[in-house]
């Protein structure tokens, strides 16, 4: 079976640093595309970098282009998510995803895998 688990969210003061990590089992990981989303109270999941894998080429939400940095170590089966500069508008519960039928995507519906989430907290 795939499984997504993150690990590294915490309560953060904003302009900190947090690093997310996502260890993924059960998939051949170098085949998969890998996302991190993230959720707020009351609104919908958005999509925050996405790496693909196959190129290792890695794509940004403009809302975290320059702060956040998303790496993938294909030793450990893991992918990162490097936060700098945090803002009280990152707190959110952030996931993990896999999907290995779809190019790089922010669309939720396209994944199948998911992890179990993770609380982010950046106060003012």
């Amino acid at each position: 079976d795939v499984q997504l688990v993150e690990s590294g969210g915490g309560l953060v003061q904003a302009g900190e640093s947090l690093r997310l990590s996502c260890a993924a089992s059960g998939l051949d990981f170098d085949d998969y595309v890998i996302a991190w989303f993230r959720q707020a109270p009351g609104k919908d999941r958005e999509g925050v970098s996405v790496i693909n894998n196959r190129d290792r080429r890695v794509y940004y939400d403009d809302s975290v282009e320059g702060r956040f940095t998303m790496s993938s170590d294909n030793v450990k089966n893991t992918v990162y998510l490097n936060m700098n500069s945090l803002k009280p508008e990152d707190t959110a519960v952030y996931y993990c995803a896999a999907e290995n039928s779809v190019p790089p995507t922010f669309e939720v519906d396209e994944y199948d895998y998911w992890g179990q989430g993770i609380q982010v907290t950046v106060s003012s």
